[in-house]
């Protein structure tokens, strides 16, 4: 009877945290009372609670939350050194003579810049430069916000710092070459979707109309242009990490360092120290707020590995055991994510994850693959993902349009991409 009562309060509550998420409630609030609520559902000793919930998982996600710090920073950096703005500019040119090919261009490069930057900073100094572009080149408001943030979604496949973030969620999952010939094929595969669906709104980019906007980024800011071969910059944290095995700390670090040098920013010690610390202060303070709900999100996901445990033999009677039946489920209901639904692991997803990690029914790379696709799909062209907020203010852009037209091009790379893990992971 025991066992009964404390899954109906898990079921209850887990159905209050869901519709909480999808009404847009605080995630960091939303995962601290989850976590509490839990813990005294779960009867889980107060000594064991304050050392394995609320305190152990907090002090082992330091390295992940130094991960973010400097991939929000390498973001910054790409902006406030001129790299980003420089090669946006280069990509300008082309437009006004082949805007189709340059609307490609655009979205290559975001993705490129976004392998290794991260955080809804970086998102909006890069947007401030890209936006414009294409509303100049006449892209519909609608078409260039689902092509900047499909785009963005694509590179985060790859993106070292948003990887280690999951990793609180699928223990044994490591970054390697393992997971990268998965996630490389699924950003492959996602920007491929992008760019049919460029051309599929091909007609629409080269009738539309040209709006001019205001730069948000004073130019007198932006160096006008700096040496080609740091375009190479924005990708060079993934490939130290490919081919030479870095971690991406030291390779964070190394691609910053370069990208100050390459710029010039390092000729004078006063100049140096000047950029370094007002990088530094933006980009820790653009993802202050995603920090301690990340750190809040560890405590929860460990309340629920810890009361989820009690339930493993049933679960693993109602979840099936076929991998590919599991895949093609997913591609039915992967919209779930939408929303912080219950399948965005940023999201009610976590407690999802604490389910499928209990049962111990799949492989954990495997698992992540099942799990993490439909997040991205979130990611990717769902309206409370930060970046993709703002982009929607920014171009003054209704949350219907921009949910109707990003979402089937984002569910129909989803749907490749489970294939892709099923067959890879």
């Amino acid at each position: 009877m025991g066992s009964l009562i404390t899954g109906i309060l898990l079921v209850l509550t887990f159905v209050l945290f869901i519709t909480f998420a999808m009404r847009g409630g605080n995630l960091t609030v939303g995962f601290f009372v989850m976590a509490i609520v839990w813990t005294i559902i779960g009867l889980i000793p107060l000594n064991v609670a304050i050392k394995e919930i609320f305190t152990d998982p907090v002090l082992n996600y330091g390295k992940t939350a130094l991960y973010i710090i400097l991939g929000s920073w390498f973001g910054r950096v790409l902006v406030d050194t001129g790299i980003a703005g420089s090669i946006s500019r280069r990509t300008q040119s082309v437009g006004s003579k082949a805007p189709v090919i340059a609307t490609i261009l655009i979205a290559i490069i975001t993705a490129l810049i976004f392998s290794s930057a991260y955080g809804v900073g970086s998102a909006i100094a890069v947007g401030v430069i890209l936006f414009p572009i294409m509303f100049s080149m006449g892209v519909p408001k609608n078409i260039a916000v689902s092509i900047f943030t499909l785009s963005i979604g694509a590179a985060m496949y790859i993106n070292p710092v948003l990887f280690n973030q999951f990793t609180v969620f699928f223990k044994g999952v490591v970054w390697g070459d393992h997971y990268l010939r998965f996630g490389f094929v699924a950003m492959a595969i996602q920007m491929l979707v992008v760019i049919a669906m460029i051309l599929f709104y091909a007609r629409k980019i080269r009738n539309g109309k040209p709006f001019v906007v205001e730069s948000e980024t004073p130019e007198t800011s932006v160096p006008p242009d700096v040496n080609p071969i740091t375009y190479l910059l924005p990708v060079l944290p993934v490939a130290m990490s490919i081919f030479f095995k870095w971690d991406a700390i030291p390779a964070l670090l190394l691609a910053t360092i370069l990208a100050f040098a390459m710029t010039g920013n390092m000729k004078s010690y006063v100049h140096f120290v000047q950029m370094m610390n007002t990088t530094t202060k933006t980009a820790i303070g653009d993802i202050a707020g995603l920090l301690i709900m990340l750190l809040v999100l560890t405590m929860f996901q460990s309340a629920a590995v810890h009361t989820m445990g009690q339930f493993t033999t049933i679960f693993k009677h109602i979840i099936p055991d076929s991998r590919l039946l599991m895949v093609f489920i997913m591609m039915v209901i992967a919209p779930l994510s939408y929303f912080r639904g219950p399948l965005m692991l940023y999201g009610a997803g976590a407690a999802t994850a604490a389910i499928f990690t209990a049962t111990g029914l799949f492989p954990p790379y495997f698992l992540y693959g099942l799990l993490v696709v439909p997040t991205m799909m979130a990611v990717s062209a769902d309206i409370t993902q930060s970046w993709n907020l703002w982009s929607v203010e920014y171009a003054k852009l209704d949350t219907k349009t921009f949910l109707l037209t990003g979402l089937p091009w984002a569910w129909i790379a989803t749907i490749l991409n489970l294939l892709a893990a099923y067959v890879l992971l």
